[in-house]
């Protein structure tokens, strides 16, 4: 079922890679489109009950937005740069030092810190336990999605 859940996911191609920027943001394109798809009723049901949980959290909490704010705005509608601008004016507009340490401090989750544990857990459950190449979570969450060989 696992491995089913995970062509399906392949096959869409409907979610970005989190180290695709929005702006200049890693995952915050990301965050949208699983928004986007929940609208829809088309995002797959195994991203469900994460939404406005984890990195979306994390994201909103950087942009100092609330989430159930931000999903009713992009269920307006609008481009990924109208809603950043949004965000950028009703949160705050992190200059370029926050967001250098913002997309370091995402780009490296699950490598020596205290998501470490859940992302081999999450490999183990995907099958991938002998992928020493994957070392962080958006290289699982590349994998997962069929973005990784």
């Amino acid at each position: 079922m696992q491995k089913e859940a995970r062509i399906y996911k392949m096959t869409t191609g409907a979610l970005r890679s989190p180290s695709e920027k929005a702006g200049d943001l890693f995952y915050f394109g990301r965050m949208l489109d699983k928004i986007r798809l929940h609208a829809k009723g088309a995002l797959h049901s195994d991203y469900h009950a994460n939404l406005g949980k984890g990195f979306d959290e994390k994201c909103a909490n950087f942009l100092r937005i609330n989430y159930d704010q931000l999903v009713e705005r992009v269920n307006r509608g609008g481009t990924d740069e109208e809603i950043l601008h949004w965000c950028l004016e009703s949160g705050r507009k992190p200059d370029e030092n926050d967001i250098y340490v913002w997309n370091e401090f995402m780009r490296k989750r699950g490598w020596n810190d205290e998501v470490s544990q859940i992302l081999e857990r999450r490999k183990r459950e995907a099958g991938m336990a002998d992928r020493s190449d994957i070392q962080t979570a958006f290289q699982f969450i590349d994998a997962d999605e069929g973005r990784l060989p």
